[in-house]
């Protein structure tokens, strides 16, 4: 029995004159990440993405493939289908032989169809009640309950076959990867900011990562930690380039000059200065941060006011307004949690001083920042020295085991 997954739009069915840019993004997403699967046939109609396995292969990974378009931004809900003939006889069969083992399982079920293709002999209502009762007569254990059922029965003819499937699954939600520009993202070994990558990727953003590691005083285990994580994101994003900062030199420059109220702050203005220089070369138009609104005392009014002086591109903050609690359960959600929590060194976390002020001034932190004529030279020679890594979700596990 041919078996192929379709894919429900949501957000994007309101695109207008729009809407076919964002189908092709949608399309191109999804090649992507069943490309090392097998041979898939993508295609639209009638606002549904068809995913059609091609080959031994492809048949063999449908689990897989469903979990990987399930992370799709862009998708509203999918459904693992069986195809059959537009004949009612057909789907009779089908149903009874594809949902066996779920009707088999359910105690109560109902049937829902829906006739898109109006030359289709039979009304929509007429199609579930002939075929519940005929899959009563097949699994007698059965009940129906239209309210709440254990099992949903659904039946569409579309314009070239028929598909009968169970309850859909909830997709990603949001927009295609790439429809609404590129940005940069500042990729900690933490908690927020994969949760804050994801977030913008859900808009459409599509997503490069910078990240500043600071050696002897962070680790290489501390990297691949990051590198890590930078593969779960891509499960969502697609692929991206991390890049890696040498930003010992500058860190150890601001420790020894920088006023130790004003170093947070300080340090953040300077790694924002060298994403801007990273973000102008690869053609990213803002930035992306992990901050929330008041979680420590560089994320203040009045901190973030001074940070965001420090360059031009728009910064984004999709957590600025969530409690922690929330980011946790995002975290885990898309499954970044447990490496976050990894125990290895952060930039962010060292020379970190004991009584930050929370309410700097500009005018302050400008003359902290003239005070230290070499930190722009120290930056420059740090953008120049990046480490450039390409990321794949293919890598995860193995990444993961390694860390692990």
């Amino acid at each position: 029995m041919k078996e192929i997954i379709m894919c429900y739009q949501g957000e994007m069915a309101l695109k207008g004159l729009n809407k076919a840019t964002f189908e092709a993004s949608l399309a191109k997403s999804l090649r992507w990440r069943l490309r090392a699967l097998g041979e898939f046939k993508v295609y639209k109609a009638q606002s549904t993405m068809y995913i059609e396995p091609q080959d031994p292969a492809a048949d063999a990974a449908m689990d897989e493939a469903y979990a990987r378009v399930q992370k799709v931004f862009g998708i509203a809900a999918l459904s693992r289908a069986a195809v059959c003939e537009k004949e009612f006889s057909a789907i009779c069969t089908a149903a009874a032989a594809y949902l066996a083992p779920a009707l088999t399982a359910a105690k109560t079920f109902k049937v829902e169809s829906k006739r898109s293709d109006k030359r289709f002999g039979m009304k929509s209502p007429e199609i579930s009640r002939e075929l519940g009762g005929f899959l009563l007569e097949r699994f007698p254990h059965l009940t129906v309950d239209v309210h709440h059922p254990d099992l949903t029965v659904m039946v569409e003819v579309r314009d070239f076959a028929a598909y009968v499937h169970a309850d859909k699954t909830p997709g990603a939600g949001g927009l295609p990867v790439g429809t609404s520009g590129r940005a940069l993202g500042l990729l900690s070994g933490g908690i927020d900011s994969p949760v804050a990558a994801y977030r913008m990727a859900r808009r459409g953003l599509a997503l490069h990562h910078i990240h500043f590691a600071s050696p002897p005083y962070t680790s290489e285990r501390a990297r691949l930690k990051v590198e890590a994580l930078a593969r779960i994101v891509s499960g969502y994003t697609g692929s991206c380039v991390l890049y890696v900062v040498p930003y010992t030199a500058p860190q150890e420059y601001l420790r020894d000059h920088a006023p130790a109220p004003l170093f947070t702050v300080l340090m953040r203005r300077s790694m924002l200065r060298i994403a801007k220089q990273i973000a102008d070369e690869i053609g990213c138009t803002a930035l992306v941060t992990g901050e929330s609104l008041a979680q420590v005392a560089s994320q203040t009014l009045w901190a973030l006011a001074c940070t965001d002086s420090a360059q031009s591109l728009p910064i984004l903050r999709p957590l600025i307004g969530m409690d922690k609690t929330e980011i946790i359960e995002t975290a885990r959600a898309i499954g970044s949690f447990e490496t976050s929590i990894l125990p290895y060194e952060d930039c962010c976390t060292i020379f970190t001083p004991p009584h930050p002020k929370t309410r700097p001034s500009l005018e302050e932190i400008l003359a902290a920042e003239a005070a230290m004529p070499e930190l722009l030279g120290l930056e420059a020679a740090a953008a120049a020295a990046v480490d450039r890594v390409r990321v794949s979700m293919d890598a995860e596990q193995a990444e993961q085991e390694e860390l692990l």
